[in-house]
């Protein structure tokens, strides 16, 4: 087995075990210098783990894994590969492992459209006005898959010929909303589907605002169209700005309380057209460009 196939297969079994916490592994790895090395430790210093003799075959049903999730077209791209999306390790919430559908590239200018998912009929057409601009200036529009601004983001995305990429907060063998299968899998066929948890993972309250995480690190910019308090699009405002990424919104959002407050601070843009917003975004993905050129050198990647 190739030296990067075998460590994979040895991070696949170190997170498959239940004493391990995924917040933790990145950095552990990352530490170690060598999944196998964490694994190794882990056997070696925990009886109730496995048995020493156990370790062959769990790095057998890791790889057994891999081969079944690479034969279903699932990628699986673990954090020291030169595949994984450079701009996610930038971020604390850093997954260890990502799994993908579709055409995995640099995305080095996209932004993420988000909102809430009882959208109003004014909040649907900024959704799609403004995704329908950024494709047509050759922008990747990110977004969660759900219900309300996010579908009407990835939908106009597609049919104005751009490129747009689903962060979804379940595996990538499940759908939610359950009507957005079909969404799902044309987006798969002309984008990217993307996930950080294992392909079976269900929807719970947890893996959407750690999707929205995930989101935030993969866009040089947010964009938030429509959010009251209580949304993953304020959650995900909030996040953004922890990880250094700009935030645009629309004047109209200023309706809110908590919009208000986050158009105070330095990084938020609060913009009164489309013309405008595609101005800042195209200075803001020109920026981020650049600043991704550090974390894509190899010094920023685990070396085996």
């Amino acid at each position: 087995m190739e030296p990067i196939r075998a460590e994979k297969a040895a991070l696949i079994a170190l997170l498959r075990q239940p004493q391990v916490r995924w917040a933790d592994v990145t950095a552990e790895v990352f530490d170690a210098g060598s999944a196998s090395q964490v694994l190794d430790s882990y056997v070696a210093g925990r009886d109730t783990l496995f048995p020493v003799g156990d370790l062959d075959r769990v790095l057998r049903e890791a790889e057994q894994e891999i081969l079944g999730w690479e034969a279903e077209g699932i990628g699986i791209h673990a954090f020291f590969e030169p595949s994984y999306p450079a701009q996610l390790r930038d971020i604390h919430e850093s997954p260890p492992i990502i799994f993908t559908r579709g055409t995995l590239r640099d995305d080095l200018r996209a932004v993420a459209v988000v909102g809430t998912r009882q959208a109003s009929p004014r909040g649907v057409g900024i959704a799609q006005a403004v995704a329908t601009a950024l494709a047509k200036n050759e922008v990747t529009v990110v977004s969660g898959l759900a219900a309300g601004i996010d579908t009407a983001a990835h939908v106009a995305t597609l049919e104005a010929g751009g490129r747009t990429v689903a962060v979804i907060g379940t595996g990538l063998r499940r759908t939610y909303p359950a009507a957005n299968a079909e969404l799902q899998h044309r987006i798969s066929q002309r984008g990217l589907v993307l996930s950080q948890f294992w392909p079976d993972g269900p929807p719970t309250k947890k893996t959407f605002p750690m999707r929205n995480a995930v989101m935030s690190g993969y866009a040089a910019a947010t964009v938030v169209v429509e959010a009251p308090w209580r949304s993953g699009a304020r959650i995900q405002a909030r996040l953004a700005l922890q990880h250094g990424r700009p935030v645009v919104m629309p004047r109209d959002l200023l309706a809110h309380d908590w919009a208000r407050e986050y158009a105070e601070r330095p990084g938020v843009y609060v913009v009164d057209n489309t013309d405008e917003l595609l101005a800042v975004a195209e200075e803001l993905v020109a920026e981020a460009a650049e600043g991704l050129e550090r974390l894509r050198k190899p010094s920023a990647v685990v070396q085996f």
